[in-house]
């Protein structure tokens, strides 16, 4: 088998022409790309930043995983703005001796995400560094009356999770700990760890909702930094609280089995990196989307005034209520912390 090649081996040069490779050649090649928006829509322009070490590490996550997971937290936040995607630019950082063969696997990885979705590497840059970094600019367009935004939400709205939360920190416990003895089946553990690996961008549900109704109020964004952190953001943007029930949240069957040795409401709630949609909407409404949707999606409460001006969130376990402040439900992820 033929040694791999370093990247200092190749040079920029060289790296460019097997980068390029993955990109829309019809695009890449000039200083800049130049994209159209259809006549009424509104660019969306959203940045994400992968660290070696603090997003991913060769632990857990594969090259190939890396590049899906880069473009599916981008064509998410997209997602969580009603967006659909027009490109990606891809900033890639890279020590010299990173092998070319990662290089690729990476580009792999983006290309296989983004072509569910029609969605081209539209230019980028290259540079060299200490430590691998992925730094992803996605755009968007939107119709302004299709705009999803967590400043939106009103009360007597419905709060609608599209999907399970829990699975990718399970999967990601799983990862790093494979001798931990569960009773989990090979599949079930399959199920989890593909949650972490090659998570889902759900921008199917946005079709669904403009074919419901094509102008609707929605509020909302995705739980990438966990499902509590999605519901207090929204609150503090749109000045509301929120009516939490916990046996509203669907638990994957493989999640449920491990709640005897792992803190599993904590993974629902600030687990973080599942990626789906939380919104707010009117009740008919979400009831008519929660029918277009997997099982996996729920209804999990619902959107009330604020008095005084200070958004609160109260959470109900069996109808009594939790008190947050004793609660460690709603800590999602936060950088700069400890």
């Amino acid at each position: 088998m033929a040694q791999d090649k370093l990247s200092k081996d190749l040079g920029e040069q060289g790296l460019l022409k097997l980068i390029q490779a993955y990109c829309a050649t019809d695009i890449v090649g000039d200083d800049g790309a130049i994209l159209n928006l259809k006549p009424s829509y509104q660019l969306v322009v959203t940045t994400d930043v992968l660290v070696d070490q603090v997003h991913f590490s060769d632990r857990t996550t594969s090259a190939v995983d890396v590049g899906w997971r880069a473009a599916t937290a981008n064509l998410s936040d997209l997602a969580a703005m009603g967006a659909d995607p027009i490109g990606i630019t891809v900033g890639l950082s890279l020590p010299g001796t990173t092998p070319t063969s990662w290089v690729e696997d990476l580009y792999r990885g983006l290309s296989r995400c983004l072509q569910q979705f029609d969605t081209p590497i539209v230019g980028g840059d290259l540079t060299r560094s200490e430590v691998i970094t992925v730094a992803i600019t996605a755009l968007g367009q939107v119709q302004s009356k299709q705009i999803i935004a967590r400043s939106q939400a009103q009360p007597g709205d419905a709060i609608l999770i599209t999907g399970y939360h829990g699975n990718s920190r399970a999967g990601l416990e799983l990862l790093l700990n494979p001798e931990l003895k569960t009773n989990l089946s090979d599949r079930e553990r399959d199920v989890l760890i593909k949650a972490h690996q090659r998570p889902q961008a759900r921008l199917d549900v946005v079709n669904k909702l403009r074919s419901i109704d094509p102008e609707a109020r929605v509020a909302g964004m995705d739980s990438s930094d966990g499902l509590g952190d999605a519901i207090v953001q929204i609150c503090n943007l749109s000045k509301v609280s929120a009516d939490i029930h916990l046996d509203k949240i669907s638990r994957s069957p493989s999640l449920q089995k491990l709640t005897t040795h792992y803190p599993v409401s904590e993974w629902i709630f600030n687990g973080g990196e599942d990626f789906e949609l939380v919104l707010t909407l009117e009740p008919q409404l979400a009831h008519k989307l929660l029918t277009t949707l997997t099982p996996d999606a729920a209804i999990i409460g619902q959107i009330r005034a604020t008095k005084p001006e200070v958004p609160q969130i109260r959470i109900f376990d069996q109808q009594q209520i939790i008190k947050l402040e004793e609660s460690k439900l709603f800590q999602g992820f936060q950088h700069f912390l400890g």
